[in-house]
């Protein structure tokens, strides 16, 4: 039985989804699961907000259409699908505890990824990936998008040494999120992970997507996003490092 507390964090996760949607705040879209498996259980957490993630990229894909590179989806969706697969079985296999480590791992790896993504863009010469390049990211970013819906740190690294102009970027990361999503929804769907239980949730939490990019377009204008970003950096270690070692007050 969930209580308010719980109901609120679930919101706010919610919430999360529309503001990334909307090109704010960074890493923030990296808590929606993590915050969201502190109040439900984490297979219902995941199965909750997969349909709210789709709804979040058809408002994305409505502003970015088009304004994408096809040649990076293709190199990633033949790795996205096994990854996908075999994310989707072992899922069913872990215990409650085990999924949890996972998605705090995953927030944790987030954190450590944004403290080296300055690296990786002074690299000297721009990133020209290949067909074995595509395999081994879309693989991972199918099997950490499954555990956590956490896709994003792998497909960043995928794409940001290839130094896309901004738009072109941001529009094909949102291509390659959508893919990756609406792949995973019949294999949720089969393994349980979504059923009719979280589905009743996603449709109780779903007007909080478009509020979400609402707020999102307008706060984009008025706050500086560099001390936010570090404030959700620091709020995401803290909660992957609870989700990790479950710590008790």
């Amino acid at each position: 039985m969930q209580t308010w507390e719980d109901h609120l964090l679930a919101a706010l996760a919610v919430l999360f989804i529309g503001l990334s949607k909307a090109g704010f705040g960074g890493g923030l879209g990296m808590l929606t699961t993590p915050l969201c498996a502190l109040a439900f259980p984490p297979r219902d957490a995941l199965g909750m907000l997969l349909p709210l993630l789709c709804a979040g990229d058809l408002f994305s894909m409505t502003y970015y259409w088009g304004k994408w590179e096809r040649r990076s989806l293709w190199l990633l969706l033949p790795g996205v699908v096994p990854g996908v697969v075999l994310g989707a079985q072992w899922v069913g296999r872990f215990s409650a505890r085990e999924l949890n480590v996972a998605i705090g791992l995953t927030a944790v790896a987030f954190v450590l990824y944004q403290g080296t993504r300055d690296w990786i863009l002074r690299l000297e010469r721009s990133f020209r990936p290949g067909v074995c390049h595509g395999l081994a990211f879309g693989l991972a970013a199918g099997l950490t998008s499954t555990f956590a819906h956490g896709a994003g740190p792998v497909v960043n690294m995928f794409l940001m040494p290839q130094r896309l102009p901004k738009e072109v970027y941001v529009g094909t990361t949102v291509l390659v999120f959508t893919w990756i999503n609406w792949i995973k929804v019949p294999f949720f769907v089969a393994n349980h992970v979504i059923n009719s239980q979280t589905l009743q949730q996603s449709l109780v939490y779903l007007p909080l997507v478009p509020l979400g990019v609402w707020l999102g377009v307008r706060l984009n204008r008025v706050l500086s996003e560099a001390a936010f970003s570090k404030l959700i950096l620091a709020t995401l270690l803290l909660t992957g490092l609870q989700l990790i070692f479950d710590f008790r007050f």
